[in-house]
């Protein structure tokens, strides 16, 4: 198996409802200015946390209840708007390691997948469930088992289960280990090098 293959997340859950929430909520335009990802989970939905004056507002990423969670529940068309690469990095480096939603914006579900994080599909009911689940224990367990698209939960001893959706492309790159690309070049170096060894101009070039 390859080592990047990714077939599970589990964590504790965090719900973020409302649908629509697009990538200038999840982070601000002007804190794309940054020159690498790194530390941007502290603005992750920064103007919804606090307010001019940096007030606490209440938001569920500033409740001390769900400190630590790394499984998302959203609602529909989560990740809307603009094609920044910065929303899901953001949620990454604030912690988040899967996304459970009713839909989401196509380059947003691309993007999570290219870092690893699974996007999974669920009906308005039960992301609603999921999203009652957590807030009442959020010591819940939610696990996103991408191969063979189910949601499960573990609370206080009870144990379901939840039908998903994982779009094929994403679901096969997440279980082959193709969505890390830096990792399949490296597992590739040698057939790269014959490669590049047998195209005339990229050889004349290496040789002046």
């Amino acid at each position: 198996m390859n080592p990047s293959s990714i077939a599970k997340k589990s964590g504790r859950g965090i719900a973020i409802r409302g649908n629509d929430i697009d990538t200038d909520r999840i982070i601000p335009a002007r804190y794309m200015k940054a020159i690498t990802f790194a530390g941007l989970g502290k603005y992750a939905f920064i103007d919804e946390r606090m307010d001019e004056n940096g007030t606490k507002k209440g938001h569920p990423f500033d409740d001390p209840r769900f400190q630590g969670a790394s499984i998302l529940v959203a609602n529909k068309n989560f990740g809307c708007g603009s094609s920044r690469e910065h929303a899901p990095q953001a949620l990454h480096d604030w912690g988040i390691q899967g996304i459970v939603g009713e839909s989401f914006a196509e380059i947003f579900a691309g993007n999570c997948t290219a870092m690893g994080v699974p996007i999974a599909c669920v009906s308005e009911a039960d992301a609603r469930a999921l999203a009652d689940l957590i807030e009442l224990d959020p010591a819940a367990i939610v696990t996103i088992d991408v191969e063979r698209q189910k949601i499960a939960t573990e609370s206080k001893g009870a144990r379901r289960e939840l039908s998903a959706t994982i779009p094929s492309a994403y679901r096969n790159t997440l279980l082959d280990g193709t969505w890390d690309s830096t990792g399949s070049l490296l597992a590739n170096l040698k057939e790269i090098e014959e490669t590049r060894a047998r195209i005339p101009y990229v050889r004349a070039f290496a040789e002046t």
